[in-house]
């Protein structure tokens, strides 16, 4: 009988601190879409700010900065849906390289303090994105792994815990300036 009881007790501990991992776990997914989602956000803000800095050099790209605003809005609307979000990103990302093409075209634009900073801003924001992206990748992947593990998976599908989807956005080829230090 108290090979029972103490059977029992141990197999309670376990269970709590199965339930515990996988809420630590469950937590760490979800800071890391929080950290995902601010630098999504301020990437979004940056780029109306740069295609009003662009659009005075090049009004003639009517379709790019129709382009690159519809594609924000996308993206913006897509919320926290994981794999639609990583779509519409990456359908940002394309209009994004593009205009940034478009703004190597005008030298004069090209030394505007301005759009140097916004440059600077973005370029460092998409560093952050991909940081941010392999943080919540490798929780989810954390967490994927123990809602599958046993015994874990028998506390997982007790309590409701699910695998999550990985954040995937395709990098867009960036459209960065040339530096040729042969002077030729």
């Amino acid at each position: 009988m108290l090979f029972l009881i103490a059977l029992a007790a141990f197999m309670l501990v376990g269970l709590v601190l199965i339930f515990n991992r996988l809420v630590h776990k469950r937590q760490m997914v979800k800071n890391g879409w929080a950290d995902i989602d601010v630098q999504l956000k301020r990437r979004s803000d940056l780029i109306p700010r740069l295609v009003e800095s662009v659009r005075g050099y090049a009004a003639h790209e009517k379709s790019l900065f129709e382009d690159v605003v519809a594609k924000r809005s996308a993206a913006l609307a897509a919320g926290d849906n994981t794999t639609e979000r990583g779509k519409t990103e990456t359908a940002l990302s394309q209009p994004v390289a593009r205009l940034m093409a478009v703004a190597e075209a005008y030298p004069d634009l090209k030394a505007s303090r301005n759009f140097l900073e916004l440059q600077t801003e973005l370029s460092d924001t998409e560093t952050k994105i991909e940081m941010a992206r392999r943080f919540f990748n490798g929780a989810v992947r954390e967490l994927n792994t123990t809602v599958e593990s046993f015994p874990a998976n028998l506390v997982a599908s007790l309590f409701g815990f699910r695998q999550r989807d990985f954040f995937e956005i395709e990098t867009a080829d960036r459209a960065l300036p040339s530096v040729d230090f042969k002077g030729t």
